[in-house]
């Protein structure tokens, strides 16, 4: 595969995006998560992993993720929370989010089988996986919020009924 493949799924994946993102300003789904900071919009179709056997299982034994797919891991309650690759076989960023869907911490491109932790903090109480480099290429970055209806409404910094 050339540079020119490379381009084109790299096109591909941000029109995915945009395209995701013109929902953005329509209703609240479990199946997608929207982000928004200074840099602008995104949007994911996700699965939700909202129990315990279903965050540790998580990606694992993945091959590929779509360009405009991820992961959202929902917790009970804020605490610290850490991942680690060993048996996902694709690069992950892993953005870390407060009890409002405001993100506190990204981790870039962990790497398929590394035993070390990817630890997000305290007071995480969701995460969204996403294609590795992702998160850089579209400039999400601590401070985006996070619109999704797994997150209190009544502390969301991005509620659900917000236009």
């Amino acid at each position: 595969m050339g540079i020119g493949d490379s381009f084109k799924r790299l096109i591909g994946a941000i029109t995915l995006l945009f395209a995701a993102g013109a929902v953005v300003a329509g209703e609240c789904r479990d199946d997608m998560v929207h982000l928004r900071g200074p840099g602008g919009e995104a949007a994911f179709r996700v699965e939700v992993a909202d129990t315990e056997a279903a965050r540790a299982q998580g990606l694992m034994h993945r091959e590929s993720l779509a360009a405009s797919a991820g992961m959202l891991f929902v917790y009970p309650q804020p605490q610290a929370v850490g991942f680690w690759m060993k048996n996902t076989l694709i690069p992950l960023d892993m953005i870390f989010m407060d009890a409002s869907g405001t993100v506190r911490r990204i981790g870039h491109e962990a790497q398929p089988h590394d035993t070390r932790p990817v630890m997000g903090g305290d007071g995480i109480q969701t995460v969204l996986e996403i294609n590795g480099g992702l998160a850089r290429r579209i400039g999400i970055s601590e401070g985006w919020e996070m619109r999704h209806p797994a997150v209190d409404q009544a502390a969301a910094a991005w509620p659900c009924a917000a236009e």
